[in-house]
């Protein structure tokens, strides 16, 4: 018998220590006396997330984690999506809960019967939910894992009329699944839960719209649930898309693959296509109605397919017998010693501070008013704005196309007439779900796009586009999203086909992330999630699309 101990390595308190094959992590983390400001709930073992009732057999590289982390807040709110689910089982088993999208600080659920029929939830019925998961967090269940034959797990959740996971098990392609127990009710998760559901306690549920709102901490400082926030053209966007692919017959993964098998993938690519084709022509038809619109102002999180969005409204705008004429907002940069700096000491770039958008609102007044004016250009290389002799002036057909990341800010704008303004939010807002309970973030696809596109056009490998996401993704918050609800009209870039079409120019990328770099966690999470979709062809994609910005191919000059 080999009692030989393995030595564990904890990166928190940087130490090592011997234990038996087979503790768990649970033993692990009071072994090494770990302490953190939150409730430690998992922890990277050789850079992979785990759940604390892990067992290690080997040597191992250790970093707990706590409640406020992101994989922490993903356990979270997966858990207490777990809790909703099994409250609505247990309150109405009659009913299935769909987790729908993220909105207002929380999380969108709508309600069907077995047979599919819509069923929206009054005032008591959501009470009678939160009634029921304040029992269960009280309760302190155990969240409990365990492997099944996916034919077996199919079974289950095809008699409890969750078709949709029972299909997307099936087409895994994989003999065995992990299916979550929570007292005595199963269900299927992507990734992995907290320890127990008495700390899962800090939550709120509400009727909101046709469905209920779930709502968990956002202030991540403090772990409190944050004001709620409504954002009806946001909803009316996710809502409009929803009805849209569940009119494809795409609103999962399981369909979605089943078009693959059927070859009928080229189909789809025209549908989508033809959608947003018709989408911006709309757009550009208002800004033609409203007859007196000179500027508009497109703005969006990265990797949301603005500057293709922006040129193809160009190509709408001259159908519309307008003059579009296209002003980067980059040329207006300040000079780089004049660059406010971000709270680590490094040039912020997204900072609105970081824009003379004070000359920008004197050029295009002056534009409008007929003058000829000399236009600006950043010189990247030199870290100035330098002016070349390049002229523009205006008619009064002309519309003057800006995109940039402050577009939505007020005072970006802030000396052009309200009435000659349109201002666009472009986001790829993915409605697909993996299936009723997973949800797809559109964070993933965002990210996904920009790790093709740091890899095609800028030579980033998916290590440092992964490194780079928290940084980008904290500007959005300061810089983009407080400003969405302004826009005048909302485009969703999304494209019912793109992530089988993404899977195989991502996989190899997420696969060159080393195991001992802090980003393999996520390649891995990512490859995960990739995993669910078929590799859809692309050949049918056209030069114009959205897509071409990230994969090439593109018939656009960026």
């Amino acid at each position: 018998m080999n009692n030989k101990k393995i030595e564990i390595y904890c990166v928190n308190t940087g130490s090592n220590m011997e234990c038996e094959p087979g503790t768990s992590l649970s033993e692990v983390v009071k072994m090494f006396d770990v302490e953190m400001e939150h409730p430690i709930v998992g922890a990277l073992v050789n850079n992979c997330v785990r759940e604390l009732s892990y067992t290690v057999y080997k040597p191992k590289v250790v970093e707990f984690f706590d409640v406020n982390s992101s994989n922490g807040q993903r356990m979270y709110r997966r858990s207490l999506s777990f809790i909703m689910a099994k409250a609505v089982h247990d309150v109405a088993p009659e009913l299935n809960v769909t987790v729908e999208h993220s909105i207002s600080k929380g999380l969108y659920c709508e309600l069907r019967a077995k047979d599919g029929a819509d069923f929206k939830p009054d005032e008591q019925f959501v009470k009678d939910i939160k009634k029921r998961m304040v029992e269960i967090v009280a309760a302190d269940l155990p969240f409990e894992r365990r492997e099944v034959l996916s034919t077996d797990a199919a079974k289950l959740f095809a008699a409890r009329g969750q078709d949709d996971t029972a299909q997307m098990l099936l087409n895994r392609g994989i003999f065995f699944s992990s299916i979550y127990t929570l007292g005595g009710y199963e269900n299927y998760y992507s990734s992995y839960m907290m320890p127990c559901t008495g700390m899962v306690s800090e939550f709120d549920i509400i009727p909101f719209y046709d469905g209920m709102l779930l709502r968990y901490p956002t202030d991540i400082d403090n772990f409190e649930i944050e004001t709620l926030e409504m954002q009806p053209k946001l909803f009316e966007i996710f809502r409009e898309h929803k009805a849209w692919v569940k009119l494809l017959g795409v609103a999962t993964v399981a369909p979605l693959n089943k078009i693959v098998e059927d070859g009928r993938g080229g189909d789809l690519i025209k549908v989508g296509e033809a959608l947003h084709e018709k989408k911006i022509a709309q757009i550009a038809d208002r800004i033609k109605q409203a007859g007196n619109i000179k500027l508009v102002l497109i703005a969006g999180p990265s990797s949301s397919g603005k500057t293709t969005t922006s040129l193809r409204l160009c190509v709408q705008l001259a159908v519309a017998g307008l003059k579009p004429v296209q002003i980067s907002l980059d040329n207006y940069f300040v000079n780089r010693v004049d660059t406010p700096r971000d709270e680590k000491g490094d040039y912020d770039f997204e900072s609105l501070e970081a824009v003379d958008y004070k000359q920008f609102n004197k050029d295009i007044l002056d534009l409008m008013d007929g003058k000829r004016v000399e236009m600006p250009f950043y010189n990247f290389q030199t870290g100035r704005r330098e002016y070349r002799g390049e002229y523009l002036t205006a008619d009064e057909s002309t519309v003057f196309v800006v995109e940039g990341i402050h577009g939505l800010n007020p005072a970006m704008s802030n000396m052009i007439p309200a009435d000659r303004k349109f201002k666009i939010y472009v986001s790829a807002l993915t409605q697909a779900g993996i299936d009723s309970h997973n949800r797809i973030p559109t964070t993933y696809n965002r990210l996904l796009r920009r790790i093709i596109r740091d890899y095609q056009y800028r030579g980033y490998s998916a290590q440092e586009t992964i490194r780079r996401w928290p940084d980008v993704r904290r500007g959005e918050e300061r810089n983009i999203f407080p400003f969405q609800e302004q826009a005048d009209v909302m485009f969703n870039s999304a494209l019912p086909y793109e992530l089988g079409v993404i899977k195989k120019y991502a996989e190899p990328l997420l696969r060159s992330v080393s195991e001992n770099t802090p980003e393999y966690a996520e390649a891995r999470m990512l490859l995960k999630f990739l995993s669910y979709f078929r590799e859809f062809p692309d050949a049918e994609i056209p030069p114009t699309s959205i897509l071409r910005e990230f994969l090439s191919g593109s018939s656009f000059k960026y």
